[in-house]
């Protein structure tokens, strides 16, 4: 089982603070991307409860998901929200209830692709949509605020009467993920627009994906057993149960993280996150080039006396193979 160097993570904890310092938490209201501040909470609700559903495996090896949309470059994530906020603006019907609980493949492919470039699975994406529309109408009368109003601003309550937003999610298969990453996704966004005030904060935990994921194991806050290791090196895909087991102690080795530097772990997986796209790169970490990020200091990444990758004790080890999956 991998295990959890808790003398490393407090490392790395105090080398991030001045990372923390010198970053302003995202507001997530770009029009580019998301709703305005002036929208109404229900259709904000739904639009981050439906994007975040489609917010996994964007891209592929050989197979980049990135297009150009009026002269401005779009990659993974930032391309599907873009193209979630046009569909919001032209066809704000799209989000109702009632139409994702009929959503076809080439409903997919006519709202994600752009000339050539789609998503992989568009039959699984519709699949998820018509899963969360169907439910979301038999649960809480097709209303994503009021699932999130009847969490009480709980992300999880051991109150079976009473359950938890996380809890909640679960009955979507879209947010089904054991490790949590897109309802803790979710939470983050809510939280960000203020349609969710946490009242159990010990719950936040970093959305572990491959970013994250790689990261943490390039700094060593994560040792995986040495037969896992050799997987992870031969770049040879691990079964469900492996991931979960890794992706698990991933997070909770960033909560320690969170908890050593006094930080809100959802603010913690914004530096991490961008870091992971800007920064710490599969492949190639540019350790001595770091540059536009919180966590550059000089052209260094602020990271480097404690990461074995940056010093030259270890070569930069990508995350995990798990492609087959819609968790993340």
């Amino acid at each position: 089982m991998p295990l959890i160097d808790e003398e490393q993570a407090r490392r790395v904890a105090s080398a991030l603070q001045g990372a923390l310092s010198r970053y302003t938490p995202d507001t997530f209201d770009d029009p580019c991307c998301y709703p305005p501040r002036d929208e109404d909470p229900e259709t904000v609700a739904m639009y981050f409860l439906v994007l975040v559903a489609m917010d996994h495996r964007l891209s592929r090896p050989g197979r980049t998901y990135e297009a150009v949309i009026g002269g401005r470059r779009y990659h993974g994530a930032d391309l599907l929200y873009r193209l979630g906020k046009r569909m919001l603006d032209t066809n704000p019907g799209f989000f109702d209830a009632k139409n994702l609980a009929k959503v076809r493949e080439e409903d997919i492919l006519h709202w994600l692709c752009v000339g050539d470039t789609c998503p992989p699975d568009p039959g699984l994406r519709a699949a998820l949509l018509r899963d969360l529309g169907r439910k979301l109408l038999l649960h809480y009368n097709g209303s994503a605020l009021r699932l999130v109003e009847e969490s009480n601003g709980y992300l999880h309550s051991w109150d079976p009467g009473s359950p938890g937003l996380v809890e909640r999610l679960r009955v979507f298969e879209a947010y089904s993920d054991p490790v949590e990453k897109k309802p803790m996704l979710l939470a983050k966004f809510l939280e960000r627009r203020g349609l969710l005030v946490v009242r159990d904060p010990w719950n936040r935990r970093v959305p572990v994906d491959n970013h994250v994921s790689r990261i943490a194991l390039r700094l060593g806050i994560v040792r995986p057993e040495p037969s896992l290791y050799r997987r992870i090196v031969e770049r040879r895909e691990l079964s469900p149960w492996e991931d979960i087991a890794l992706r698990i102690a991933i997070r909770e080795a960033w909560h320690l993280v969170a908890e050593s530097m006094r930080v809100n772990d959802f603010v913690l997986d914004d530096i991490l996150w961008t870091m992971g796209r800007k920064v710490c790169l599969p492949g190639r970490p540019l350790c001595n080039q770091c540059r536009d990020h919180p966590i550059c200091s000089g052209n260094k990444c602020a990271l480097h006396q404690v990461c074995p990758v940056a010093r030259g004790e270890e070569s930069p080890l990508d995350e995990h193979v798990f492609y087959n999956t819609w968790w993340y």
